[in-house]
């Protein structure tokens, strides 16, 4: 086998991730350069096998490559290797990613089920007031004639009890007795369950 003969000085030996983190901490851009040529493929790696999707894949491992660069000082030695640190940071933006897509699809959704319902209609709205008041007058008119004026007076008017045996110039317990027998019919013409 041949040995490499070099010619001039030695060649030094390349610094480990380790080392190159330290001088990335310090704001070293060479040492960042050769970090990323290091760890661009296992990160990508990481990214794919989550997101399955190129483009995605390619954006979110910038953004961890990104993220190396600015929380460099935040690195430990005691917790783990720079590239388990580093593939940790991958793996976790790219299940943010996945949350996020998942979310967004979500959002898109909802809003495309609430598209589909039916908006407000004013026309409608007023169309079922007159019926119900019709059907209101229809059944008042089915009262005897005390108990519509009672129930005119108390419920149109706001009169109290005592105010509206004033008016008809009745009893109160006479008054109270119409209007509850009146309610009563109009509950039953109405079909309201109590």
């Amino acid at each position: 086998m041949k040995e490499a003969v070099h010619i001039g000085r030695n060649p030094s030996r390349e610094p480990d991730l380790q080392e190159l983190m330290a001088r990335v901490a310090l704001g070293d851009e060479e040492a960042f350069a050769s970090v990323y040529d290091r760890v661009v493929s296992p990160v990508l790696g990481v990214v794919r096998s989550v997101l399955r999707d190129g483009a995605q894949s390619e954006e979110v491992a910038q953004e961890v490559l990104v993220e190396v660069w600015r929380t460099a000082p935040g690195y430990r030695v005691d917790r783990g290797t720079v590239i388990n640190w580093i593939l940790t940071l991958a793996h976790r933006r790219a299940v943010d990613r996945v949350r996020s897509v998942e979310a967004a699809a979500a959002r898109d959704h909802k809003a495309a089920a609430l598209d589909r319902m039916p908006e407000y209609d004013e026309v409608v709205e007023q169309v079922e007031a007159r019926i119900e008041r019709e059907q209101v007058r229809r059944c008042l008119s089915g009262l005897t004639e005390i108990q519509h004026q009672a129930v005119t007076l108390a419920y149109y008017r706001g009169l109290t009890y005592r105010q509206v045996a004033e008016a008809l110039t009745l009893p109160l317990g006479t008054v109270k007795t119409r209007l509850r027998d009146g309610l009563i019919r109009l509950r039953d013409c109405l079909g309201v369950t109590a």
